[in-house]
């Protein structure tokens, strides 16, 4: 099994956060894994995306040039990395607020509210997290136990009160998209 994942949107998006969450709960289940971060210039609004590989093999090269999945925060990210994408290969979309179609017929489309779902939760910031559950609910990568405790340890005692409600936003995501 090996997943090349390229996660892209606007800087504020928490686009690093799923794939570091990834990476660790990779990691953590024994996984080869790699994270590779890329920020435009600007501290917030700007793009940023990065490059996540896991693999039951070791990695050769954190360089991912052929995604086999997408997740794409914004239009502008669908736009730059969607040829990309191998054939067959899977596009996430926060349809919240990209209304953009694919155009390719040969990738796996799946649409996330993820912003919406967010803000039901009373909790934009964690729109992040709601696709991460979407995307593990599809691509069954690592456990979402897995990533969830992670997420307890990185968050610490300091953070610890955000834990109900980023797992909340893991589980509507996984229902968003069953």
């Amino acid at each position: 099994m090996k997943k090349e994942i390229v996660i892209a949107g606007f800087g504020g998006q928490g686009v690093m956060s799923i794939g570091k969450s990834l990476v660790e709960a990779g990691l953590e289940e024994g996984l080869e894994v790699s994270w590779v971060p890329s920020y435009g210039p600007e501290m917030r609004g700007g793009t940023a995306n990065c490059s996540v590989i896991m693999s039951d093999e070791p990695v050769g090269s954190p360089i991912v040039y052929h995604p086999t999945e997408l997740i794409a925060m914004n239009g502008p990210s669908l736009k730059k990395f969607e040829d990309e994408v191998v054939p067959g290969g899977t596009v996430f979309l926060n349809s919240s607020i990209i209304k953009e179609k694919v155009d390719r017929e040969d990738l796996r489309v799946i649409q996330v509210p993820c912003d919406t779902i967010a803000n039901e939760l009373g909790n934009g910031k964690v729109a992040n997290m709601v696709m991460l559950g979407a995307v593990l609910e599809k691509t069954h990568i690592v456990s979402p136990d897995t990533a969830l405790s992670c997420l307890r340890a990185s968050f610490g005692e300091h953070k610890a009160h955000l834990i109900p409600v980023n797992a909340e936003a893991l589980q509507k995501g996984a229902e968003a998209v069953r």
